[in-house]
């Protein structure tokens, strides 16, 4: 196994650490009397498990230690951090009044990542091939939706979660419709190679 798959691999396992530490704090927060600590490790776990994410792809590039493996496990470590942190800071307060992500967003993301399953699933089922590539909606898709967690957990600004949410929603939507047309583009060229 490669250097970069084992990072990849250590930020698979930190997504855990990340969510019971969120859960804890939040309680704390439920309690009313907010340990802090909880607050900076889960963030501290984060921010390591982001990091790592260019770090692997950087050590994969660098001394070529692309593998099979990790091209599949790397998108997954992804998600999951991601979809963890989202779906954990939805379900628990981490500031009075509701300071969390709402629900709706999370609803939103989820069912675009099932909608982007679903696409490449079928198209892997007609085509037995799926070329993916990214698109820049997704990464600007990506790059809000950690916006909007970091503003979660920062808790520097006083304004409401709600509005990072709104700007990552737009580019979460908008993301699916730009994947969700690739999707039909492919499907109406196999249909073509096929005539």
């Amino acid at each position: 196994m490669t250097l970069a798959s084992k990072i990849t691999l250590t930020r698979l396992m930190l997504v855990p650490v990340f969510a019971v530490l969120a859960i804890y704090y939040g309680r704390s927060v439920a309690d009313g009397a907010p340990v802090e600590a909880l607050r900076w490790w889960a963030l501290g776990v984060f921010v390591t498990a982001s990091a790592s994410d260019g770090i692997d792809g950087w050590i994969a590039r660098r001394w070529n230690q692309r593998s099979k493996f990790g091209a599949i496990i790397d998108p997954i470590a992804d998600k999951s951090l991601l979809l963890t942190a989202i779906i954990t800071l939805s379900a628990v307060d981490w500031g009075p009044d509701g300071w969390s992500i709402p629900l709706w967003f999370t609803a939103l993301v989820i069912v675009r990542d099932c909608i982007i399953l679903g696409g490449i699933a079928i198209l892997h089922f007609i085509n037995h091939h799926v070329p993916i590539q990214p698109h820049w909606t997704g990464k600007v898709c990506t790059v809000t939706q950690m916006f909007a967690i970091g503003w979660v957990m920062l808790k520097v600004v006083p304004f409401s979660p709600v509005y990072p949410c709104i700007v990552a929603g737009f580019f979460t939507t908008w993301s699916a419709i730009d994947y969700f047309r690739e999707g039909l583009r492919q499907l109406h060229e196999s249909g073509k190679a096929h005539e």
